[in-house]
């Protein structure tokens, strides 16, 4: 017998039309639909909540990024960087490295290349709210809220996505920016590496007794890294790695007892913790999508590859996934191309997945390198860091690399 429930529930669904749908409104989901908007698609973005409104006295979020100048040239390119120096972020011009136990130490220095920042910190919550305002007053932009997806089928044309409030959307290609343990990626069978690492990390958000800086410093030491990241005004950033039973430990310290673990345990180049305001932790994992793409299907930014935290190359790594994948599809709209081909969707694959190979182990390779019982790689390390102080071209390069400007979106006047 026919189940007339189910075919007048299918007749009354709200059916949403798109070029594009993206699960997942976070920094790179959003800064995604941002710049194919602004390309000329239309773009649906699926997320549960919409991030809160900046107040100018509320405490720093714990969660912070270090945006690469490649990264303020994509956001400036879908016009959400005036937004966010609005709110507040911190430009930091030398980024200092040591070892605590050794004799490496390095200081990088934008002046020595010409350049007046080599990057700027700034809360995640606040990247997202400046995307998420450019957005919301785009009309090719649909923000789907409070409903997560349920279902998926794809054809051999389009696909239909359902989600749970029982809207369904139909487009030409699904975007999977919805995490490291991404919903999207399961819907599409891709299989993944990963693994945790044996170190979790305590974040604090604290004011200093400094003014304003403009460093950011990590030591390396026998239980692992500590890193300072500056904050507007005499705020900052403290991670500290340590052992997951150990960061619980000193999570749980009331805040003077903190303090003094602050105090004896840090380089003395932190000066003294005047307030702690907020405090968290979480675990560190690594993950690498073994595919990119399935017929209709992409992943970028944490979907694809999560990395180690070292040197805060998460969101940048992802905003090239934003750019790399908009330059791809708005070239393929262009020819004519099917955007759900993976003739299309490789191209992408291609452009991405190896450069976030190669940081991924670059970053394992700093975490191996530090490890405490791996002294002939902590010997090496430290001649490696000596040696890139004193030799100053090889110095300059790098300080080129981390400035390089690799997130401009040239297609992006197409379509306007």
């Amino acid at each position: 017998m026919a189940d007339n429930g189910a075919e007048n529930r299918a007749e009354n669904k709200t059916v949403i039309e798109a070029d594009v749908v993206i699960v997942g409104g976070g920094m790179v989901g959003i800064s995604l639909a941002a710049a194919l908007s602004q390309g000329g698609m239309e773009v649906a973005v699926v997320e549960l909540a919409e991030p809160a409104a900046f107040d100018p006295g509320q405490p720093h979020d714990l969660r912070v990024s270090a945006l690469s100048p490649a990264s303020q040239g994509f956001l400036d390119a879908i016009g959400a960087w005036q937004r966010l120096r609005g709110m507040r972020l911190c430009p930091y011009r030398r980024m200092r490295v040591w070892d605590r136990a050794g004799t490496g130490n390095t200081l990088f220095d934008a002046a020595d290349i010409g350049e007046p920042v080599l990057g700027h910190i700034a809360e995640n919550r606040l990247i997202q709210r400046a995307i998420w305002e450019q957005v919301q007053a785009d009309k090719r932009v649909q923000l789907l809220l409070g409903a997560a997806p349920i279902a998926l089928e794809t054809a051999e044309d389009a696909l239909c996505l359902d989600l749970k409030d029982g809207r369904s959307i139909r487009a030409g290609l699904l975007v999977g920016a919805d995490g490291a343990r991404s919903w999207v990626r399961r819907q599409a069978m891709i299989g993944e590496t990963s693994w945790d690492y044996d170190q979790h990390a305590l974040v604090l958000s604290v004011t200093t007794e400094y003014p304003q800086q403009d460093i950011t410093w990590q030591r390396f030491t026998e239980s692992g890294p500590q890193a300072f990241l500056p904050l507007n005004g005499a705020h900052g950033s403290l991670v500290w790695y340590h052992r997951p039973d150990e960061v619980a430990r000193l999570k749980a310290l009331d805040e003077a007892a903190l303090l003094d673990a602050l105090y004896r345990s840090f380089p003395p180049e932190l000066g003294r913790i005047e307030r702690i305001e907020t405090r968290g932790s979480f675990a560190i994992r690594r993950m690498h999508a073994h595919d990119y793409s399935a017929p209709r299907i992409v992943l970028a930014g944490d979907a694809a590859h999560t990395i180690h935290p070292l040197a805060g190359q998460g969101v940048n790594l992802g905003f090239m996934d934003a750019a790399a994948l908009t330059e791809t599809l708005l070239a393929a709209a262009e020819r004519g191309e099917d955007l759900g081909s993976l003739r299309v969707l490789r191209r992408y694959e291609r452009a991405r997945k190896g450069d976030n190979h190669l940081v991924q182990s670059v970053m394992e390779a700093f975490h191996r390198g530090f490890m405490p019982q791996n002294l002939p790689l902590r010997l090496l390390r430290n001649v490696g860091l000596t040696l890139v102080e004193r030799t100053g071209p090889i110095k300059r390069q790098i300080e080129r690399l981390a400035v390089g400007r690799r997130g401009e979106l040239p297609l992006l006047s197409r379509g306007r």
